[in-house]
C-alpha cells in the first residue's frame, strides 16, 4: 500500500497551520521545507505542523522540523508542533522518532491544532 506524502495550509486566526500526511523521509522531506519557507516569505511567523498522519519519519524529516524551529526562532517567530499520543495509527511516530533522538524537548508539543493555537496553550511535557 502506498500512501502518498502531502502538506495542505489553512489558517486559524494568526497561526498557519500545515496539516502533513504520509512519510516524512529524504524524499518528501524538502517539500515541507519549501512550504515553511514559503509561510514565513508570506509573512506568516506563527506556524502550527500537524503531524498526526505522519506514520514514518527518518533523520531528513527531523533534521526538517529542527531547521523550521531554527527559522520560526530566526524571525522571531513561534513553531508548534501536534503530535498526539495516538495518530497515525499506532500512535505517533515522529514524537517516538524525537524522544529516541532526545530533540522532543526542543519543541513546543501539542495534542491537536485547537490546544496548539491557543495563546493560553500549555504545551505537553517532554
Amino acid at each position: 500500500m502506498v500512501v502518498a506524502f502531502n502538506v495542505t495550509g489553512n489558517g486559524q486566526g494568526e497561526w498557519a497551520v500545515l496539516e502533513v500526511s504520509g512519510e516524512l523521509d529524504l524524499v518528501t522531506s524538502p517539500v515541507l521545507r519549501q512550504r515553511v519557507h514559503d509561510e514565513v516569505a508570506e509573512g506568516r511567523h506563527s506556524l502550527v505542523l500537524d503531524l498526526s498522519d505522519v506514520f514514518f519519519c527518518d533523520s531528513s524529516g527531523v533534521g526538517v522540523l529542527i531547521a523550521s524551529r531554527r527559522l520560526m526562532s530566526s524571525c522571531q517567530g513561534r513553531l508548534r508542533l501536534i503530535l498526539p499520543a495516538q495518530g497515525a495509527e499506532d500512535g505517533s511516530h515522529v514524537n517516538r522518532v524525537l524522544g529516541a533522538l532526545g530533540v522532543r524537548r526542543l519543541f513546543d508539543v501539542h495534542p491537536d491544532v485547537a490546544s496548539a493555537v491557543r495563546e493560553d496553550a500549555d504545551p505537553l511535557s517532554a
